[in-house]
């Protein structure tokens, strides 16, 4: 039943990452050639701040979907319930303060980043993109945490694969017979609150919540000990955009924005994989069982190390001529910026391969014992990009990200194989030097083919090329030193027996 409930879970989240990055490819494509830049930095600069309210969750979210692991295994409906109403009291008052959050922005966010719309076009631009945040944190998070720690997500995938779709199809129409941004933007807003509408039936009808009852006792045990974990995320997700925005300027915001379609859309990929494997490693560890959950955990971390060096790699080499073509006929930015994205990269692909880490953490509930890893990191991220930024713009901020990562993803490795896991960290540091090796030989025989300019099937062409060297490169190299673990995925995927 957990890998059935594994498998929908992967499944319907491939699918929703899948429409993600088409549907993320499509819509900034159309409000870049109709609106332009500026004002495609804008839009992505104020969903940036309005994210910024979800550092105010302080990690409550990830803590509480912790707690649920076990009451859900044992069926324990009384604690289920407890837990769900002591989240719901603290996700209303956050939606409150989302509220005043939004009157300060619409005042200070001109002044922060000088742009040449008027007051009147940005606060009210800001007012329509809230509406679907407001929504989330006033009634939708808690039923989306509930979900996930029993293994559920793939309900709320399904159905944010509807309403993005939906939204996309409705956007563009919009934009091309000529709509305002602001009604654009109120589309997406209306067509969202789907979501927690949705997810709020379904709770309501599958789970024994009892929504009126009485605790003395905080249920949610390390509720304030996500802190760390949360900042450090919000800060990843968000330094980069926000310190582009004070120091710099829309247009490289929009640079920036344009590059990372391509890196969230893998960065998201990833999680989705991981989202459906944290639970179960949640439900194990919740059970004590050890050996299973050290058979799971090590088969994750192989296969995301694997596929980390195997997409990302590729991405290095053709994230900058991909843009160029997507940005084909734009010219009031320069796009064409090759350094920045192998930095940017390389910075993400450290970024996946702390997944396993990051995760067994959260599956664990060791927020407290790791929280000095998230706050080094979290500093380290923005001193590093406010110094840098002035001097080498866009790259300064992703170099800050990939320092970060390093930080993190070392820390995180030598914390899980001492007190979590208790094994050897010898194992990470043999994965690691794999990743070189392979890293090493398909960036040798990469290098060799010729990137200039080129249309879609010409990028498609070269795609192809480094795909298949990095994807020999990987096997040739997994099969000297992960021989079994090779044979194992291909028995699981074909059921052929070695």
């Amino acid at each position: 039943m957990k890998n059935k409930k594994m498998v929908r879970n992967t499944i319907s989240s491939l699918v929703l990452q899948g429409t993600i990055i088409i549907c993320g490819f499509v819509l900034p494509r159309a409000i870049l050639q109709y609106f332009g830049s500026e004002i495609n930095g804008l839009v992505n600069s104020i969903t940036q701040f309005l994210t910024v309210i979800a550092f105010l969750e302080l990690g409550v979210g990830t803590v509480v979907q912790s707690s649920l692991y076990q009451p859900l295994a044992q069926r324990d409906y009384d604690i289920q319930s407890k837990i769900y109403v002591s989240a719901q009291k603290f996700f209303y008052k956050l939606g409150q303060i989302l509220l005043c959050y939004i009157l300060f922005l619409i005042v200070a966010y001109p002044l922060i980043s000088g742009n040449k719309f008027s007051f009147l076009y940005t606060a009210t631009l800001i007012i329509v993109m809230s509406i679907s945040s407001f929504a989330q944190y006033y009634f939708g998070i808690v039923n989306s945490l509930l979900l996930m720690a029993d293994q559920r997500g793939y309900i709320q995938y399904n159905i944010q694969t509807v309403t993005l779709i939906l939204n996309t199809v409705c956007c563009v129409l919009m934009i091309v017979g000529g709509l305002s941004i602001h009604l654009v933007k109120l589309a997406t807003s209306l067509l969202y609150l789907i979501r927690p509408i949705y997810l709020n039936w379904y709770v309501g009808r599958r789970y024994k919540i009892n929504k009126k009852i009485k605790y003395d006792k905080e249920p949610i045990k390390q509720k304030w000990n996500g802190v760390a974990q949360h900042i450090a995320t919000i800060i990843l997700d968000g330094t980069d955009t926000i310190v582009l925005t004070a120091f710099s300027n829309l247009s490289s915001v929009s640079i920036y924005s344009v590059y990372y379609l391509v890196i969230s859309g893998i960065k998201q990929l990833f999680n989705a994989i991981t989202n459906g494997i944290q639970a179960l490693l949640g439900d194990l560890y919740a059970r004590n069982d050890k050996k299973k959950l050290m058979q799971v955990f090590e088969l994750t971390e192989w296969t995301v190390h694997t596929f980390t060096v195997l997409i990302m790699g590729c991405v290095a080499f053709l994230i900058t001529p991909f843009v160029q073509v997507y940005t084909t006929g734009l010219t009031d930015a320069d796009y064409n910026q090759p350094l920045f994205g192998f930095v940017i990269s390389v910075a993400y692909a450290v970024y996946c391969l702390r997944l396993p880490y990051h995760m067994m953490t959260k599956a664990s509930g060791k927020y407290k014992e790791t929280q000095n890893c998230y706050i080094t990191s979290a500093i380290v991220n923005i001193l590093v990009s406010v110094l840098f930024v002035n001097r080498y713009g866009i790259i300064g901020v992703a170099v800050g990200t990939l320092v970060a990562m390093l930080i993190q993803t070392v820390w995180l490795a030598h914390y899980n194989a001492k007190y979590i896991i208790d094994t050897s960290v010898n194992s990470f540091v043999k994965q690691i030097l794999v990743d070189v090796v392979t890293i090493s030989v398909a960036s040798v025989i990469s290098y060799k083919i010729n990137i200039s300019d080129m249309t879609y099937l010409m990028w498609l062409v070269m795609a192809l090329k480094i795909f298949a060297i990095w994807s020999a490169s990987i096997i040739i190299v997994n099969l000297l030193l992960y021989r079994e673990r090779v044979f194992y995925i291909i028995n699981k995927v074909f059921c052929l027996k070695f």
